[in-house]
């Protein structure tokens, strides 16, 4: 019903993931697969919702109605099993603004946060921006497989420690942690005062039978102590709306949230974000279904096409996102080395490894949120490269 083959020309549009590759990677052609936007048209639920708030012709204030609320409270429900109430909602004009917030909220210069590398490389400014340290509980790789190590996490939580952000499910390793998983880090966070911040943005994005699970759902311990970032921006192509939800169960919590919020002056939000969020999250079903089958085949062409003609990068299959993580350490060559070659020699522009941090050496991430024949092009030019 929709057309994801469609090559749509995003280039003179101040669009970021075209307009400034040559900024980026000093090559202005290169095939662009490193932001995590979607070369996609924004479904046409949403792009309608727009247009008929535009018929009224101001563009004044506005605020978020109860429909707004039930559209995404009804979506989770659906999606996840978690029942949230709309008390428990509160605003922010994207999750890497949330986990900023989060941080000013909750904790006070010196304290120490824990994040989960690699991962998404805002998580490092959102502890390091405003005077906290950063401690590396570093994921574990074993034959293609990540997995969170535990035994570190309870050797480097200190009574300095005051939150630990976690991506669920994780960008770019592409886990979708397991309940279990999840639990033994609610069951070490137990009774230390201790906040998580879990990133749930591409909790839609599931793949291959994969099951999100939102941390908060698992226990009523767990919902007293977390935080959770949502938005409709990954999943139906809308980033550029900057309107996500923070979801906080524990009115201590949240109240300092609110506070932290409205202290900033970023409560309003964006008058096209609000109608298309309620858009997406009332009339976006079936769309998401065929978008992951769609995203699922061009996983699955990386694979088969890396297995038969470059051997030495092995891709760690997806559980859930639309980016894949590229294991290219047997190429033998540095970061620096693997960006310039996949840039000057491959034409392609991805996103090097070690910039989500300790672990991601060696490795890099592709986004496949793109038409088959972008995915295919991009891979013949690697295997030519290579050869």
């Amino acid at each position: 019903m929709w057309n994801f083959d469609e090559i749509i020309d995003r280039r003179g549009t101040d669009c970021v993931k075209y307009d400034i590759r040559k900024e980026v990677f000093g090559k202005g052609d290169v095939i662009p697969m490193w932001v995590a936007d979607m070369d996609f048209r924004t479904p046409p639920f949403v792009l309608d919702a727009i247009s008929k708030k535009l018929e009224n012709g101001i563009l004044g204030y506005s605020y978020r109605p109860v429909s707004y609320f039930e559209s995404l409270i009804n979506w989770i429900k659906s999606r996840h099993q978690w029942v949230v109430e709309k008390e428990w909602i509160e605003f922010s004009p994207g999750v890497v603004p949330a986990l900023n917030m989060c941080t000013i909220a909750f904790t006070q210069p010196g304290d120490e946060i824990i994040i989960q590398p690699p991962v998404y490389t805002p998580f490092f400014g959102a502890v390091n921006d405003h005077g906290r340290k950063a401690i590396f509980n570093c994921l574990k790789e074993t034959d293609g497989r990540w997995t969170m190590d535990i035994d570190d996490l309870i050797g480097k939580i200190t009574p300095a420690t005051r939150m630990i952000i976690i991506s669920n499910p994780h960008n770019p390793v592409g886990r979708a942690w397991r309940r279990d998983e999840l639990e033994a880090v609610v069951n070490v966070c137990t009774g230390k005062n201790i906040v998580i911040v879990s990133d749930e943005i591409h909790s839609d994005l599931m793949l291959a039978g994969a099951k999100h699970v939102p941390l908060a759902s698992i226990s009523s311990e767990a919902a007293s102590m977390t935080v959770t970032c949502m938005a409709p921006s990954k999943t139906f192509n809308m980033a550029g709306l900057s309107t996500s939800s923070v979801i906080i169960s524990d009115e201590r919590l949240r109240q300092k949230y609110h506070n932290t919020l409205e202290s900033l002056h970023m409560h309003l939000g964006n008058i096209f974000g609000n109608v298309a969020s309620e858009a997406a999250y009332s009339n976006g079903a079936e769309w998401l279904e065929e978008l992951l089958k769609y995203v699922k085949d061009n996983a699955d062409l990386v694979t088969a096409f890396c297995s038969e003609n470059l051997p030495h990068i092995k891709p760690v299959t997806p559980e859930a996102t639309y980016m894949i993580w590229l294991d290219c350490r047997e190429m033998g060559l540095t970061g620096k080395e693997l960006q310039e070659f996949f840039v000057m020699k491959a034409g392609v522009g991805m996103n090097e490894g070690s910039a989500f941090g300790p672990g991601g050496e060696g490795f890099m991430r592709m986004n496949l949120a793109c038409p088959k024949t972008t995915v295919q092009k991009a891979l013949e030019q690697i295997k030519e490269a290579i050869n």
